[in-house]
Formats: structure tokens, sequence, C-alpha cells
């Protein structure tokens, strides 16, 4: 049965699909991979008043939070290049290994980082505003035309990610010092990890405290079913996805450390009784891929929570699960917008990494130069993305 998210991210494509269709003639888009793969752009003029106004209210610490920008900008494109690599080699090492590319989306799939609906339109919004909004805001700060704002689709067939741009004018800015061009580059991705580190402290110091007084730990759950290299004891014992372990031989299995200290006690072809919040299961034991020695289930697993019987007999359902709700979108918040922010920060082209990557290339190479290593850089990290891109999707095995 379909699920209430699912439902909503399904009406949102075909609604948003609709109206690109309609609003066509006054989209500018670009075909990346003719009528498979584009880009389109929705231009306005919304935010532009509210950019001058602080940047006229604020300018100097605009101007300033913008330099430092530049600093956490290479800081964070050599984290990101480096983490890319690395991952890269380890696909290519062991490809059960999991990708650190994919595609974030309300879908759950192979290669997808599943983020329910609508955790993910509100997080694609705020990154989209908070990471556009500041690059706007820092180009006025310097008294740098800005154009026009606007609303952007990535489209894959149909339009599936939205996203947001500003435009501030090119040519002036390319005539400005570099120092300036880098800070209005930077401002986006610094932004985004600003914005992070704020969901953070609010997570930290506010929502966990409240989080932990209305809810108890209440098992594990079982997530998925570990497919490679056959079928595993999880999935041929008829557990379900979804169903929470409660014991194991009668021993609790409260949370994921007391079900890790069962196993470690157990052998491979050992047969243990398996209870959980639906049924019970005889489950013989597997060699885990990675030590023969060591039981295996094959699933993934995470920590179950229920909210507690006392905050419902107190606050009611609404008021607890309001929370964890809030709780559970602050912690998306914090995830994407340090990830999509460092991900900016990636030496490709068109990327924020990429235009300040190539800024002290021409300086200290020539414009031709190092346009030319520019290119090469953008082009092995393009393969780099992809390569992991495709692993997530399982691509690397085939040739494994």
């Amino acid at each position: 049965m379909i699920d209430f998210e699912t439902i909503a991210a399904i009406i949102f494509v075909v609604a948003l699909t609709i109206i690109l269709s309609i609003k066509r003639k006054k989209l500018d888009t670009k075909q990346l991979i003719p009528y498979f793969l584009y880009f389109s752009m929705y231009r306005t003029k919304l935010g532009l008043r509210m950019m001058d106004s602080w940047a006229k209210k604020y300018r100097k610490f605009t101007v300033y939070l913008g330099y430092s920008g530049i600093l956490v900008g290479f800081v964070g494109m050599a984290l990101i290049a480096y983490s890319l690599i690395n991952n890269l080699y380890t696909l290519f090492k062991e490809p059960e290994a999991v990708s650190g590319v994919g595609l974030v989306l309300p879908f759950e799939g192979k290669g997808i980082f599943y983020v329910p609906f609508f955790y993910w339109i509100i997080s694609i919004f705020v990154i989209a505003v908070v990471h556009e909004f500041s690059h706007g805001l820092v180009a006025r700060a310097h008294d740098l035309k800005v154009k026009s704002s606007g609303f952007a689709f990535l489209g894959l067939i149909i339009p599936i990610i939205p996203a947001a741009f500003v435009e501030p004018d090119e040519k002036m800015l390319r005539k400005r010092p570099h120092k300036e061009q880098l800070s209005v580059f930077a401002a986006g991705p610094l932004a985004n990890i600003i914005t992070a580190f704020i969901c953070l402290g609010i997570l930290s110091f506010a929502l966990s405290p409240l989080a932990n007084a209305f809810v108890e730990p209440n098992g594990i759950k079982i997530t998925g079913y570990v497919k490679e290299k056959g079928l595993f004891p999880a999935e041929a014992s008829g557990i379900k996805i979804g169903e929470v372990i409660k014991d194991v031989d009668n021993i609790q299995t409260t949370y994921v450390k007391n079900l890790s200290d069962i196993m470690k006690a157990k052998k491979p072809n050992d047969i243990v009784v398996i209870k959980t919040d639906k049924s019970s299961y005889q489950v013989k034991l597997a060699r885990n891929p990675e030590n023969e020695s060591l039981a295996y289930i094959g699933a993934f697993l995470e920590q179950d929570a229920k909210i507690k019987d006392s905050a419902i007999k107190k606050y009611g359902k609404f008021l607890p699960n309001a929370l964890i709700w809030t709780f559970g979108l602050f912690a998306i918040l914090f995830i994407l917008n340090l990830g999509i922010g460092l991900f900016n920060l990636v030496p490709i082209g068109p990327l924020d990494g990429g235009r300040m990557l190539q800024l002290p290339l021409q300086k200290y190479f020539g414009e031709e130069k190092g346009n030319r290593i520019f290119g090469v850089v953008s082009l092995i990290f393009l393969v780099i993305i992809l390569v992991n891109l495709g692993a997530g999707f399982g691509l690397l095995k085939l040739f494994s």
C-alpha cells in the first residue's frame, strides 16, 4: 500500500509538470541531454528589495562575513575533494561499500538517499532560499547589480528537483577584485554550512532534551534486507521489514547494542528464537561476509522508539508526535544543509567551488592555461562523482 508521503510526492511532481507546461514560454530551459535531462529557470524579482535593504543596513558585517567565506570555501573544497577521492578508492577496493554520493529524493530506491516528502520539500526550499539569497546579499553589499531571482527545476524527463537562483550582473562581477568575486561565490555554501550548525545547535540544546522527556527505546526495527551474496537469515525466516525485534533467546533487545552483544556471543549456524512485535521466528544464523567467524542475520537495523505512556497521559498524542516530527525535520535540515553546502564546493565548472578555483588558476597561470587546467580538474571530478553515483546503483559490481 502506498503511504501518504509517496502520494504527496507524486501529486507534487504531477502538479509541477502541469505548471511548467503552462508556463513553458516564460522558461529559460537548457537541454543537458535533449528531452531527457534539462534545467529550467523562471525569472522573477522576488527578494531583491530585501537584499538591497539588508545589504544597506548591515553592509560592513555582510562584507566581512563574505570574506570569511573564502577561507571556509577553500577548506571545504579540500575536504569534499578528499572525501570523494577516498570514497572512490574504497569503492574499487570494496565494491560492497556504501557510496558517498546519492540522489536526495522523496522516493525509496537503490542509490537514493531517501527523505520523506514533507521533510524533503521543506529542506529543499530552506537550502535554496538561504543559499541564493546569500549570494545576492553579498553581491549587493559590494554594490553589484542583481538582475533577477527566481525558481529553477532539474528535470529527468519530468521535473524532479526544485531549486532557486539569483543572477548578479556577470559583466560587473568579472571586473571586480578577485577577493570580492570569491566572496560572492563562497556566500551560498557558507550560508548553508552556517544554517546546518544552527540546526545542530537547536537539535542539541532544545529539541533533544525535550524529545528524551517524551520518548523511550522500544527495540530494534528491521529497515531492510542485505541482498548481496544470496539470501540471508532475516529474509529467509520470514521477518518482515518494519517489524521490531523485542528479544533474542528471551534476552531483551531494547537497544541496538543489546542485539550486537548477543550476536557476538553466537556462532554461524546457531539457531536462535527472535521475537518481534508481530511474531516469533526460528532463525539459523549465517556467516558474516566480512568476518566468517561471526554470526550474521543479514538485515539493516535502526533503533526504534515510542512515546512514553506517561507523556501521552499528560499531553495527549499530538504534542509528542509534533515534537518528534520537528526533531526529524531539524536533523534532515542539518544533514542536507551541510552535505549540499559542501557539495557545492566541488571544483566543477558551474558549481560555486568550480568558480572559486578558476579565479586563482587564471591569476597564477594566465587566463588561457588556467582555464585549460581548470577544465581538466572539472572533468576529473565530474568522472569521480559519476562513478560514485553509479556505484550507489550497483554499477561497479557489474565489473567486479
